[in-house]
């Protein structure tokens, strides 16, 4: 039974799912978007173990577990410092006030993206510049990019976003010729390459989230900022705690963004199992890419090809000529009425958000974005997902696709 659905999936045009109901039926199971309890199984004990140590030791906030996890994920991002922070957001925030970005700014960035990019851009009082994406890796257009230069701009803060790699090594000559810092959004791509290096390691700053969901995440919030630059290392140490370098002597307004120990420690445990966890996600990409290609209707991802992206999301495109949206969100209904759990990133682009209005843009102003995004759908993607448990999703994806054509 087993290799007859297999076969069903992998020849191109021969799945029939009316021929195959009694199949299907008996094989169909739950299978979420994204799943957290088997990753916990397999490193459970170890986790325990080292949380229970933390909790015996008192030192729950700095200490011996933070400056080491710093230390082990500075040499593999393959930088001479990563400062630990209380989260993504504040990494990017934090970024920003190193290199004195604030008031009359601008900074170009994608509006397809969580909204903490564009959000820390105008917490620091700087404007975010949006601009148009590529429609197969989701990243920013960098045929876009010195369009939306102005004597304004400070900084571009490119967003890896599901874990595809921007082409860093076009969007640095970009920023060298027009004098630009670079700010590399890394909270979906930890582990990813361009060019044999890692992400968080190019530009002048990497900013790392380790929310849960995230490739290596805590459990709980935590961030973290990775840079070369032992000047904004430690300008980076003074801003995330409260504006001082030593104790009660303040030079400047700062902020309360630690990574506490637990997680630390947790991060630890979790960053020597993620180069594993990574290739289990290119792999399971690489069979959704070869079983997916032969079904009509769908736009995969693009970046499969360079083996460097790590797949935090796999996210397809569904395409039909009438209302976008509406199709995408009842493709989404039949899935999860077969047990498919998905999820969609982002419905509303950044650039059609309320809080953005005044920035004029218009309807159609970045016609990819605003495209993608009533298109996209993001399937089950988590190291533990199965080969068994992909052909399900696959198998409910054609039938869905079929019967709604």
């Amino acid at each position: 039974m087993e290799d007859s659905l297999r076969r069903s999936i992998t020849e191109p045009g021969s799945i029939d799912p009316t021929a195959n109901d009694e199949l299907w039926c008996k094989r169909v199971t739950s299978i979420p978007a994204f799943e957290l309890g088997q990753q916990y199984q397999q490193i459970g004990d170890e986790i325990g173990t080292a949380v229970l140590e933390i909790l015996a030791s008192g030192r729950y906030i700095g200490g011996a577990a933070v400056e080491s996890f710093e230390q082990q994920f500075a040499q593999y991002i393959g930088v001479s410092d990563c400062i630990g922070c209380n989260s993504g957001t504040d990494a990017l925030y934090l970024a920003l006030r190193a290199l004195k970005v604030g008031a009359g700014d601008q900074v170009i960035t994608s509006a397809f993206t969580f909204f903490a990019t564009a959000e820390t851009i105008s917490a620091v009082g700087a404007e975010p510049v949006f601009v148009d994406i590529d429609p197969e890796t989701f990243n920013l257009d960098l045929n876009q990019i010195e369009a939306a230069i102005t004597d304004r701009t400070k900084a571009i803060i490119p967003v890896h976003l599901f874990g595809q790699p921007v082409d860093m090594t076009r969007l640095m000559q970009i920023a060298q010729a027009h004098q630009l810092w670079v700010i590399e959004d890394c909270a979906q791509s930890t582990g990813a390459k361009w060019a044999g290096q890692r992400v968080g390691s190019i530009g002048q700053i990497g900013c790392f989230s380790f929310y849960p969901t995230k490739n290596l995440g805590a459990c709980g919030d935590g961030g973290a900022l990775t840079t070369d630059d032992p000047l904004l290392a430690a300008q980076l140490r003074k801003l995330r705690d409260h504006g001082q370098r030593q104790r009660y002597i303040y030079e400047e307004i700062g902020l309360n963004s630690r990574l506490d120990a637990i997680q630390a420690m947790i991060l630890q445990i979790k960053l020597r199992h993620l180069d594993d966890w990574n290739a289990h996600r290119q792999a399971i990409a690489a069979r959704y890419h070869n079983w997916l290609t032969p079904i009509p209707g769908l736009v995969l991802p693009g970046g499969l090809a360079s083996g460097e992206g790590v797949w935090n999301q796999y996210t397809i495109r569904v395409t039909q000529p009438w209302s976008e949206g509406a199709y995408r969100d009842q493709v989404r209904q039949k899935l999860q009425q077969q047990g498919i759990g998905t999820a969609v990133y982002y419905p509303v682009p950044l650039h059609r958000q309320p809080v953005y209005r005044g920035l004029g843009y218009e309807a159609g102003s970045l016609p990819v974005t605003e495209l993608v995004a009533e298109q996209v759908i993001s399937l089950p993607m988590f190291p533990e997902l199965t080969e068994l448990q992909q052909e399900q999703v696959v198998y409910a994806l054609k039938e869905v696709l079929t019967r709604s054509a």
